[in-house]
């Protein structure tokens, strides 16, 4: 039988074996022991030069009998379903000066984004290499282990915590506004930013790197010390709203519940004073 380590080490090894290729990486569920049967394998595969699609697509025939090659939708990659296990696996090609800059954006410059900031800065600590030319994917690793940056933490709050409902174009106002539209598609796409935004900040609170888009509650209940009061509860709870037909009036007074909660953490943590 053939296990996801073999199946991991049997892929990476396909791929160590062309020129272009620095190192071979696995990350996502698979490669922080938080997988279920739904989970994918997701690898990156670092790049000096791009990989003729023919080769790409002869490396997916040996595992899969149904691919994609080329996928542009996101990461350029490509994804096959293993014949075997039925498992999705998804190969994502970077080069290592992309991926060096997105270090270098947060751990340097102590850039914040719009919900996310530091998910790549996770994404480098919580890969396991399989393939490492040179020690190049093992050097990046080792400058990704460093403390989280104060300044990093600051900015990231800064820049995400306005918009929760201080601001005139805060996700609050916008939900009220979509509400009062009867635009529902609108109302669900402000609710899922307000809730990266929100979470890019507990993160921060903590010290820690995001993990993403998945998992993203029983992460922070796994890894996270301070928390704000009833946090999953709060969040589903809103989001339970979002069930046809919506209460109005239920979904901002709930969103305003799970801002208040986060506020009292950020207060008790001395990190908005300077925004009121």
């Amino acid at each position: 039988m053939v296990t996801n380590n073999s199946l991991a080490q049997a892929i990476a090894s396909e791929f160590s074996q062309l020129p272009q290729v620095i190192a071979v990486a696995l990350a996502g569920s698979q490669a922080t022991e938080v997988s279920d049967e739904f989970s994918d394998f997701d690898f990156y595969v670092y790049i000096q030069q791009e990989i003729p699609i023919d080769i790409r697509s002869e490396i997916s025939h040996k595992f899969a009998n149904r691919s994609e090659i080329n996928n542009q939708f996101w990461e350029p990659g490509d994804e096959w379903i293993e014949t075997n296990s039925g498992k999705g696996i998804d190969i994502m090609y970077r080069s290592p000066q992309w991926i060096e800059a997105q270090l270098d954006s947060v751990l340097v410059k102590h850039q914040a984004s719009v919900g996310y900031s530091t998910c790549f800065w996770w994404n480098v600590l919580h890969s396991t290499c399989f393939y490492d030319r040179n020690d190049w994917f093992k050097q990046l690793q080792h400058k990704a282990n460093q403390p989280y940056p104060e300044p990093l933490r600051r900015a990231i709050i800064a820049k995400n915590y306005p918009i929760l409902r201080n601001n005139i174009s805060s996700y609050l106002h916008q939900i009220e506004v979509a509400i009062n539209r009867n635009d529902f598609v609108s109302v669900n796409h402000r609710i899922a930013a307000l809730i990266a935004s929100y979470f890019d900040i507990i993160f921060a609170i903590n010290y820690l790197p995001s993990p993403g888009e998945k998992r993203l509650i029983q992460f922070a209940k796994q890894l996270c010390q301070k928390l704000p009061v009833n946090m999953e509860q709060n969040i589903n709870s809103l989001i339970c709203c979002l069930a046809y037909p919506f209460s109005d009036q239920g979904i901002l007074c709930k969103a305003n519940n799970l801002i208040n909660r986060l506020e009292e953490l950020l207060r008790a943590e001395n990190l908005i004073g300077n925004f009121n």
